[in-house]
């Protein structure tokens, strides 16, 4: 069983269709989301387009100053992290957030998940997002836990 799958978007039009294909797999269950990559990769651009796809209408914006975006507006409720500015102390902050918004039927995505003091779930996908050449990207999805291995097998 592959709890891995790996793409390449070589352009906008190509993430629209993943991040819809993705929305589609989380939109009835939730999800707990790991975002990796590089400043400027696109992860919060992947994440704005899975939150259109699912029918946030709220401007969907990094989360980088204020540390988490909440949007309510979609069948699903989404949480958007974003740890990148945070010391080891600051995240201690949060734990308790980290642990209370992976559960339930919510979708929760955290950027820059490395800082997170390994307070992550043990039932999440994590999404890596590099450069390729231009403006593609690769997305490296990888599942944890039955249901998000599952998840990532149906993107594939």
């Amino acid at each position: 069983m592959d709890k891995k799958y790996e793409v390449i978007c070589k352009n906008l039009e190509d993430t629209k269709n993943l991040a819809k294909k993705f929305a589609k797999l989380i939109e009835d269950k939730g999800c707990f989301i790991n975002l990796y990559g590089e400043i400027g990769a696109g992860k919060t651009a992947f994440v704005k387009l899975v939150a259109e796809a699912i029918g946030v209408t709220e401007k969907v914006t990094s989360p980088s100053f204020v540390i988490l975006n909440e949007y309510h507006s979609a069948k699903i409720p989404i949480y958007h992290f974003d740890l990148y500015r945070l010391e080891n102390e600051g995240v201690k902050t949060i734990t308790d957030e980290l642990r209370e918004y992976s559960e339930g039927k919510q979708i929760t995505f955290v950027e820059w998940a490395e800082f997170s003091l390994n307070e992550i779930p043990f039932n999440h996908i994590k999404i890596n997002v590099t450069y390729e050449d231009n403006e593609a990207r690769k997305y490296s999805f990888e599942g944890f836990g039955q249901d998000c291995i599952e998840i990532v097998k149906e993107l594939g």
